[in-house]
């Protein structure tokens, strides 16, 4: 999985890819991050990205020919093919889910432009990018967080990056539902304990325990995400009772 990160803040990501999944990705050559300083696409000696919009209003928007020769340059080096995304990161956006990022895992390249300012020119939306991504319903300084937040989500389903298949099979959003609750030793902590069904070794048992509980919290928590989840006739019955019991 490659990404290609068009910013003007490339010193941003300088950290997080030496800590934690993603660089255990990058290490093992199952991930790479290119990043892309969109003022080395300028063609002027101030090397300008920015301008007034038109119209009046507060502060600056993005031009759009440095990031649509970035993104052209990176295509003629064959590293990005027609086919992949060229995702503009804004707070206008689609909001990000798990659905998305298990879509974006199964893709070689994925362009991210990072925005910054007041936003970008808006034929950056409508003829440059093939999709546009938000990361919450608030307003950053800028993309490269929501970059960052994009890169780490779907590193983490790129196979091998985990070193396991199963660790992310029971992730909160994976089936649709929020994780069941978890414990680790010791058994008993200050007086609480890890539920009984945990210790008890019947596999199919804490299996479906496990389900219920995913299924409570969703309830609890977000009945949102029920109405899309892939919920089977006993899942459904359990519903029934949760909703009985309100």
């Amino acid at each position: 999985m490659r990404f290609h990160v068009l910013t003007l803040f490339p010193g941003v990501f300088a950290g997080p890819f030496d800590e934690g999944v993603i660089k255990r990705g990058i290490d093992a050559g199952l991930v790479e991050v290119r990043l892309h300083n969109i003022r080395d696409y300028t063609h002027d000696r101030h090397r300008t990205v920015d301008d007034y919009p038109f119209g009046g209003g507060p502060g600056m928007l993005m031009k759009p020919e440095p990031l649509f020769d970035g993104v052209e340059a990176i295509r003629a080096s064959a590293e990005l093919a027609d086919s992949d995304p060229v995702i503009l990161l804004s707070p206008q956006g689609r909001p990000l889910d798990q659905p998305i990022v298990e879509r974006l895992a199964r893709l070689p390249s994925i362009v991210l432009i990072c925005g910054r300012y007041e936003g970008v020119d808006e034929r950056v939306r409508t003829h440059l990018a093939t999709e546009e991504l938000s990361v919450g319903d608030y307003v950053l300084s800028g993309g490269e967080l929501a970059a960052l937040v994009v890169i780490e989500a779907v590193s983490r389903l790129v196979p091998g990056v985990l070193g396991s298949a199963e660790s992310t099979s029971g992730d909160t959003f994976a089936g649709g539902l929020l994780q069941y609750p978890q414990y680790t030793r010791p058994a008993e902590f200050r007086g609480l304990e890890a539920p009984d069904m945990l210790l008890s070794g019947n596999h199919a048992e804490i299996a479906r325990w496990r389900r219920r509980e995913s299924l409570r919290r969703t309830f609890q928590s977000r009945p949102d995400l029920l109405e899309s989840a892939d919920l089977s006739p006993e899942d459904l019955e359990f519903l029934e009772f949760l909703r009985r019991r309100v």
